[in-house]
């Protein structure tokens, strides 16, 4: 579960951070190098979910989604300066019910 836990942490950031970087490329008038960047990030995060060790894609792209409304709350927060509110936190806690449930409750 901790593996699998990090390889979704992992994914998060790539996608993000990947994302982010074309952001500021295309926002912000970055150079091209940080589209780049960006779009090579982008390709790893596709890439990490195939790590898990569950074998449905549907599965690990559903949890996964949860894992991403956490993450993206918190790069908002720590690289935006946009601190969530109540109702964030709340969201992001019934996502991660929704994490644990799609992968790691007992069938």
């Amino acid at each position: 579960m901790i593996r699998s836990i990090l390889y979704f942490i992992l994914a998060g950031i790539c996608e993000i951070g990947g994302g982010y970087l074309i952001w500021l490329c295309l926002k912000d008038h970055k150079s091209p190098l940080y589209f780049i960047g960006g779009a090579v990030i982008l390709i790893l995060y596709g890439m990490v979910p195939t790590l898990q060790p569950q074998t449905s894609f549907g599965k690990v792209y559903a949890a996964y989604g949860g894992i991403f409304i956490v993450l993206s709350l918190l790069w908002g927060w720590l690289i935006d300066g946009m601190r969530p509110d109540a109702f964030d936190i709340a969201g992001g806690i019934v996502s991660l019910i929704g994490v644990y449930i799609i992968m790691y409750a007992p069938r």
